[in-house]
């Protein structure tokens, strides 16, 4: 067994863990986090920003500035996070941008209804209208987009 997996595996006895997620995603990554009596409105939505270099390097600032969603999701949206303390989230890791299937799966409307109401049993808040308004939510999605172009 390899020296880094024996490592790993002795982690997770000792701290009781049966799975360890990887690159931010947790094991139900495609499940939408949109009630179900709320996703068929919800995937309605569209965003109404075109995806334009423009339009991105302005949801990239966003992300990366006032709405802090680097905070969670990383500098390279994989959602490990940079200053994140271990043990201060609750639930699943926050969502890994650069998960094709993830971002095949989920519909702009859905995002932005994240945005704008939070995922209940995780650490994402409701960020509009308190911390972004609703064009700034849609350029991030822009550039949340961009992760999975890569």
């Amino acid at each position: 067994m390899q020296p880094y997996l024996l490592f790993t595996v002795f982690v997770a006895a000792v701290l009781g863990l049966r799975s360890i997620p990887v690159f931010g995603a947790d094991e139900a990554v495609l499940k939408p986090r949109v009630p179900i009596d709320k996703l068929e409105e919800a995937r309605t939505w569209a965003n109404p920003f075109e995806a334009t270099p423009e339009n991105i390097e302005k949801g990239k600032a966003i992300f990366h500035g006032k709405g802090f969603c680097v905070t969670c999701h990383g500098k390279d949206g994989k959602g490990l996070g940079g200053d994140i303390e271990p043990g201060i989230l609750k639930g699943p890791l926050p969502r890994n941008f650069t998960d094709k299937d993830w971002q095949a799966a989920r519909t702009d409307g859905e995002l932005f209804w994240i945005l704008k109401n939070g995922s209940a049993g995780t650490a994402m808040a409701p960020f509009i209208p308190l911390v972004l308004t609703e064009e700034e939510a849609g350029h991030v999605l822009l550039y949340v987009r961009s992760f999975g172009r890569q």
